[in-house]
């Protein structure tokens, strides 16, 4: 945004309040209004009680309800003024994630002159599942006004072009779908890090003598295991929990020899789904610590609260298996955090392979979080593996976040957007 001179368009964290477009950080931003009742109705409502849920394979009941739709667009209708009323003629338009579904078919019928992209950043689901929205068609036909539609994996995009056919009745060919004089394309562009920043703030002294502290503050156990989400039913917290106190009370890992840190940064609070599951991961952790746990010793840390960039770096750091086990995830970016700050070569990384993540990243300890038992397996490997052998795989890991970072992301979005094939072009005929 800084260097493309653009305006940042979007809801400033609070409700009830209204504020002028304002330049900051070399930035324009244009506010756009949300009232309690938006919160509660669009974003808390439709986006997060129907959409989240629906997109990861229902994980979560979605809940359908007219007055929440009813929100969810008229919110989307507002973000798109602000966008026509913003843009220069011809402007390209980059839209961001399921939220705003909605926009770029409103913002073309206001400024049809712009070009128009827009990026999931959760899963797009397969037709057996998408099917069940009450709106799904008009969920389609607003994302359809957009000239490119990004998803993390490839899958999302055959799931969109396919669902745009049973759906719409539109003809495609490989990545294009036709729609009267216009051609939509629909591709992966999977999101990641900024590689070198990580790279070179985990080299400072600071980060390095914190990871120390961590270590020495755990009770310098031979194995540090880390977990770092956000507190949501869809990331694998209590498959973890569940494989890492089966190996204690197994005697695969004696008391004290290793400690897992689960960090769960609060989300989505007044959600009843997520006070369920924080009462019911709170209770997991209350119970492996009261039967495994030992006089100054607790096998699990559990830290329900937000953390510093440099204090998660110094975590990575300090961690010797980070253990990433979403149960659907669009991408998972802890998992790229953590190899960009292991330039050691050391740390092992278990990932779930439904997490967007494990297309790119084949070197770490792929499993599937629901089999408590390959879980288990996955996080003894990590523990055990050789340095040779952990070296190995880190080497192959940072390479490819390193040459796959998100400037190459956008910039790869954006030159694709801004593509001459983009020009408008007549739909191929039914004959």
């Amino acid at each position: 945004m800084q260097r493309r001179d653009g305006a940042w368009v979007g809801w400033h964290g609070a409700a009830d309040e209204e504020l002028e477009p304002f330049e900051y950080d070399g930035m324009h931003l244009v506010p756009v209004p949300l009232s309690a009742s938006d919160v509660e109705r669009y974003y808390e409502g439709f986006s997060n009680a129907t959409l989240w849920p629906l997109y990861h394979d229902v994980v979560a009941t979605p809940v359908y309800s007219r007055n929440t739709w009813d929100a969810y667009r008229t919110v989307n209708e507002r973000f798109a003024r602000a966008a026509a009323d913003v843009a220069d003629e011809g402007a390209i338009v980059w839209i961001q994630d399921y939220q705003l579904q909605l926009v770029p078919a409103m913002l073309r019928r206001m400024r049809p002159d712009v070009r128009i992209g827009f990026f999931l950043h959760i899963p797009f689901p397969p037709s057996e599942l998408f099917s069940q929205l009450p709106w799904r068609r008009e969920i389609l036909e607003g994302l359809l006004g957009a000239d490119l539609v990004g998803f993390q994996r490839p899958g999302g995009a055959s799931n969109f072009i396919r669902l745009s056919r049973r759906l719409l009745g539109l003809q495609h060919q490989k990545h294009e779908i036709y729609l009267g004089d216009r051609v939509v394309r629909a591709e992966a562009f999977p999101i990641s890090v900024d590689f070198g920043e990580l790279d070179s703030l985990v080299r400072e002294q600071q980060i390095i003598a914190r990871a120390k502290e961590i270590r020495a503050e755990l009770g310098e156990p031979e194995y540090v295991l880390l977990g770092v989400d956000r507190l949501d039913y869809t990331k694998g917290i209590g498959q973890r929990l569940k494989a890492f106190g089966e190996l204690l009370a197994d005697g695969a890992v004696r008391p004290g020899e290793a400690v897992f840190v689960q960090i769960a940064t609060p989300s989505r609070e007044r959600v009843e789904e997520y006070r369920r599951l924080r009462n019911d991961i709170e209770l997991a952790v209350g119970r492996i610590n009261g039967e495994q746990g030992l006089i100054g010793h607790q096998p699990v840390q559990y830290l329900h609260q937000s953390y510093t960039r440099e204090e998660l770096a110094a975590l990575y750091l300090a961690a010797d298996v980070m253990v990433v086990t979403p149960l659907r995830d669009g991408m998972n970016l802890v998992a790229k955090e953590y190899i960009a700050c292991r330039h050691d070569l050391r740390g092992a990384l278990v990932l779930s392979e439904f997490a967007g993540a494990a297309d790119e990243l084949r070197q770490a300890f792929l499993v599937n979080p629901y089999d408590i038992d390959g879980l288990k397996r996955a996080m003894i490997a990590g523990m055990r593996s050789t340095p040779h052998e952990l070296a190995r795989r880190m080497r192959s890991l940072r390479r490819r976040v390193a040459t796959y970072n998100v400037d190459r992301w956008a910039g790869d979005f954006l030159r694709a957007l801004e593509s001459p094939a983009f020009q408008p072009v007549r739909a191929l005929s039914a004959g």
